[in-house]
């Protein structure tokens, strides 16, 4: 596992950080208070592309900012990228140099469609497993999400982008998302909910995103301690803040309480219809406030969508028309307000804009990106069970069954969609790798996604269904074949969260109906997170393959095959719905306006060791095609060195995980493990390979509010493994 200090360049030494602050002086200096608000909020976009838009001082030769969305791929209405797979298919891969490749390609697709700002990663822990947008994090684990976050982060920032991780913080559900007050105490926000966030800015973020919720009580686009005293205090961040979209109220409270930047600036009817706005009105360097022809137009005219998982733009007040006079009166300080266009103008000197430098050449779609795309949906493939069917025979027939097998799983539905230039559905790839025939049988109607057109129009296409229940000539095409290949997803999407954790659409019974026809049926899950697999039983194997994008097939193809051993350990437990420390209303979703994160610290894989439940896959499980023997390990505070075999004759990936379980203290209540640390190694046939991992302090460590950060002195267990339920070597360490 890589470790990652604070950068606050790529090669920046103490002349240039100099430099940079004295432009960014000098700039402030020169700029009108009219100007240096105009640095904090949105505009309309001229090109109507950008997903935010910063418009710049054309006076004094500031360039606008532009920003885009990009947690899958760089996302402009209209225009295509490289479709990636889910970030959580990423993070299955535990593998965080991965991860630095990924964000190098997201970045470098950034810079190749001409922005500056990507809107991702999105580092939010997953909390509940019904959450939306779950696909779009890493994990239910700080230590794991916290690598990961800052790799991201590290491989976006290399190429002259700035990288946003968001939403910042306790932003765990689609429900009520932009009303939603969330109750946690602060140990857990500390545990779990801030680490990945801290990691990021360790990584050198140079943009913050905040979520539209309220964190006991206060939004996060005002809170002053969350933002102003631990964000850009004790995490010492010094780049910008932004708001979600919509996502504020009060612009004096925002400014005050640490948001930096306020998006969109506009009103909806500006967004909704760029195009008929791209005049502005406001003259550069004096009072007036930016507006579009459509200015008039009441927010409350625009239709409305999908409940509170959506924000309410009237009633945000908007730094443009207001946060002059705020300054001038005295309500927001003038030093603030410099703080707020100095932090923007330092990310735009920082990746070359306000000297016009050489920045990193972009590239969209380049051969690259798509041998990455594939690479990272085959490593994230996570083989769940296997009773010996896989990997298939090159000459093996095949019944490829399933609603949406003649098309790429592309991702969820929201603002992370991306439209790829070349996919390859599942039938697709096998078709094209198998020997022997393939026979293909939908069985239902297509499983269709939410895709972001359908939030704004207010809910989901409710046209006839593409295809037909045609469940029996399934069977009976699995029959004929030597394996039943069982494709089946779930829906997910910004906005929403999962009615439940069961595949949707007969996709239970398509499945129970192909393995009563043929004992060797393999189920492909393409999902959001955990489902239920109420039919595993009876199925010869299970494959988790997320939403792997546009290399979809070719992807699942060499796994089936063999070509690539399925390298992917759950970044999250799977289990029954009911077993969650959140299948209870009041933590999920919430009764009247209100979460209450009465689990505590006990989230994921620390709640099922709690409560002594088994749960159907733990967090970090994952087989492979071959079997490793866990030789010899020596510990110490920092580092665990483990000898891990090969023990059979062909190549395969092991993923080494460390734990830590601590002393039991009076009056205190530890979780029974945490995860310290881990790494992902290809390891040859036969072959012994030591590895290093470096363990994370806070493993060893809980919060206290009195005392900050405490380790208990007393005697740790180090577990060393394959999962959090499948540990193999312990050594014990005095603290």
């Amino acid at each position: 596992m890589r470790q990652y200090r604070r950068i606050d360049s790529f090669v920046m030494n103490d002349f240039v950080i100099h430099s940079m602050e004295n432009s960014v002086t000098e700039l402030l200096t020169e700029l009108t208070i009219a100007e240096k608000v105009s640095l904090t909020h949105g505009s309309v976009d001229p090109d109507g592309r950008s997903t935010g838009y910063v418009r710049g001082v054309e006076r004094l030769d500031v360039p606008a900012l532009r920003m885009v969305d990009g947690p899958l791929g760089v996302r402009i209405p209209g225009e295509s990228s490289t479709a990636f797979p889910a970030p959580l298919a990423l993070a299955a891969t535990f593998d965080d140099a991965l991860a630095v490749e990924f964000g190098e390609a997201l970045g470098r697709e950034t810079r190749g469609k001409d922005q500056d700002v990507l809107l991702a990663p999105g580092v939010n822990l997953i909390r509940t497993p019904r959450n939306g947008r779950n696909f779009e994090y890493f994990s239910e684990d700080p230590v794991h999400a916290g690598a990961f976050a800052a790799a991201v982060v590290e491989g976006i920032q290399t190429m002259d982008v700035i990288a946003t991780p968001k939403h910042y913080v306790a932003n765990n559900q689609e429900t009520d998302r932009a009303s939603i007050d969330v109750q946690v105490g602060e140990r857990a926000l500390r545990e779990l909910y801030l680490p990945a966030f801290e990691a990021a800015v360790d990584a050198g973020a140079g943009s913050v995103m905040t979520a539209y919720n309220t964190v006991n009580g206060t939004r996060m686009s005002d809170h002053d301690r969350l933002v102003n005293q631990v964000l850009k205090g004790e995490f010492d961040f010094d780049g910008y803040t932004v708001s979600d979209w919509f996502g504020t109220e009060s612009a004096t409270g925002a400014a005050n309480g640490g948001l930096d930047v306020e998006m969109p600036g506009v009103p909806m009817a500006e967004m909704v219809a760029p195009e008929e706005n791209t005049a502005e009105t406001a003259a550069e360097g004096s009072d007036v406030p930016d507006a579009g022809p459509n200015e008039g137009l009441d927010d409350a005219e625009i239709p409305e969508v999908v409940g509170d998982g959506m924000p309410d733009p009237s009633t945000c007040e908007r730094f443009a028309e207001t946060l002059a006079n705020a300054v001038r009166s005295g309500e927001v300080p003038e030093s603030r307000l410099d703080d707020m266009a100095g932090r923007v103008l330092g990310q735009m000197d920082r990746i070359g804009l306000l000297d016009d430098g050489d920045r990193v050449e972009g590239a969209i779609d380049t051969p690259g990106h798509r041998d990455l795309a594939e690479r990272v949906a085959a490593r994230g493939t996570v083989l769940l069970e296997n009773d010996g069917v896989l990997p298939l025979s090159d000459d093996t027939d095949v019944a490829v069954i399933g609603p949406n097998v003649d098309e790429a799983i592309l991702g969820g539905g929201g603002s992370s969609e991306t439209s790829p230039i070349v996919e390859t559905s599942p039938t697709d790839g096998i078709t094209a790798r198998a020997d022997g025939a393939v026979t293909v049988r939908r069985g239902l109607p297509r499983v269709e996604g939410v895709s972001l057109l359908d939030l704004f129009a207010g809910g989901p296409d409710e046209s006839e269904p593409d295809g037909a229940v045609e469940i029996e000539a399934a069977a009976d095409a699995a029959a004929a074949a030597d394996v039943a290949l069982v494709f089946a997803r779930d829906v997910a999407t910004e906005a929403l969260d999962r009615e439940s954790l069961s595949l949707p659409d007969r996709q239970d019974e398509l499945i129970e109906a192909v393995a009563d026809a043929n004992d060797r049926t393999v189920v492909v899950l393409n999902t959001s997170g955990p489902v239920e697999t109420p039919w595993r039983e009876n199925v010869a194997a299970v494959v988790e393959n997320w939403y792997p994008g546009q290399a979809h097939g070719d992807a699942i193809a060499a796994v089936l095959y063999g070509d690539r051993d399925p390298a992917g350990r759950l970044p999250v437990t799977f289990a029954p719905a009911g077993t969650y420390p959140t299948a209870d209303e009041r933590r999920f979703p919430g009764v009247d306006g209100t979460v209450h994160y009465d689990e505590g610290i006990f989230v994921g894989y620390r709640h099922f060791d709690r409560a002594a439940t088994e749960p159907t896959y733990p967090f970090g499980h994952g087989r492979s095609y071959a079997d490793f023997e866990y030789v010899e390990a020596s510990v110490d505070v920092a580092t665990a060195t483990v000898t891990v075999e090969n023990v059979t004759d062909r190549d395969g990936h092991e993923v080494l995980q460390v734990y830590v379980r601590p002393p039991a203290i009076d009056g205190v209540e530890r979780p029974e493990r945490a995860l310290a640390g881990f790494a992902a190694r290809e390891i040859p046939a036969g072959e012994r390979v030591t590895v290093d991992i470096d363990l994370d302090e806070r493993a060893f460590a809980r919060y206290d509010e009195t005392d900050g950060w405490t380790v208990d002195p007393g005697e740790y267990v180090v577990e060393i493994g394959r999962s959090a339920r499948d540990i193999s070597l312990e050594r014990s360490l005095e603290r």
